[in-house]
This record gives C-alpha cells, structure tokens and sequence, in this order.
C-alpha cells in the first residue's frame, strides 16, 4: 500500500516525514492554533540529523516547541498565505537562527513583522518565502536534500535565538 506523505517537521535533532492527525486546515494555521503540547504524526519516517539514520513508526507524537520548521507537500495554487505573499506587498528580507544540537540558518523574505511577538495574524509560527537553509549535512539523503528546494518554510517564532531583519 503507498502511502502518500504531505507534511515535513524538522526539529534540531530530525527531520520527520507523515501526515498530521485529524488534519482540517493548511499546515500553519493547525500549528498556530494547536493547544495540545504533542502533535500527532501518522506514518511517521523519522531522519537523524547527526547520522542519517531512518526510523519508521505508523503514530508519532511530536511535542510543539520541539519543532524548528514545516512544510506541507501540497499544490501552493489555492495558498492563501502563499498568495498574499506573492501580491505587491512589499517583503523583509531576513537572516534567522536556531541554536542546538545543530545550529541552523534560515534566510529569505517574510510579511513585515511576521515575526514579532505582538504580531496576532501569525502568533507563534511565521511563514517564509523562498528560505535558504545553512547548517544540516545531508548525509547525501534525498530527504535531507529536500530541505534545500522548499518553496516556503512555516517558522517557529518561539525557537528562534537570533534574527536579523536587512529592513
């Protein structure tokens, strides 16, 4: 049986392919209003960071401030975030780090203050467009590898150490 794998979690210690549980809206809006300390994954493929390793596990239960990053593998044409994104607005240009077990870089461009902690249209994630990642081995991991093509990228506001806004 194939299973279809839609949502991408990366923390600083993996990278986790399945699908959230009782999904009933675009990955960040069920990130922003989660209530719940653990998310629920489904066919769960779990990536070592530090060695490339592979776990697989049919539940997972990932706890919300362990997740850096996430993305959702589904067609960006009805996005609405995506699409106001893309409108002549203008983006901030930013440069964001995570410390941890491994210490990450993630730049592009982002909705004015997306990231702030008074901003309530984003609450505890922000969406980035077009990110650049620095810091991961790949392990020459076709997974891994996938980080680097992300169209967007749904931040955790709350894990970022530093950032630096080129605006």
């Amino acid at each position: 049986m194939l299973t279809i794998v839609s949502d991408l979690l990366l923390t600083d210690t993996f990278l986790i392919r399945g699908n959230i549980e009782n999904k009933y809206a675009r990955l960040s809006r069920i990130l922003d209003e989660h209530r719940r300390f653990f998310l629920k994954v489904r066919d769960a493929t779990l990536i070592d960071l530090g060695t490339g390793d592979r776990i697989t596990t049919p539940l997972l239960h990932v706890n919300m401030d362990e997740i850096l990053l996430a993305h959702e593998f589904l067609d960006g044409g009805n996005d609405t975030v995506l699409a106001d994104m893309a409108k002549d607005q203008e983006l901030d240009r930013i440069r964001a780090f995570y410390t941890g077990r491994v210490n990450l870089e993630f730049a592009g461009h982002v909705r004015p203050g997306s990231y702030d902690v008074n901003d309530h249209s984003t609450r505890r994630f922000f969406v980035m467009s077009s990110p650049v990642m620095k810091g991961l081995v790949d392990h020459d991991d076709r997974d891994l590898k996938q980080l680097a093509d992300l169209p967007y990228a749904i931040l955790n506001k709350e894990r970022v150490a530093f950032l630096y806004d080129f605006n």
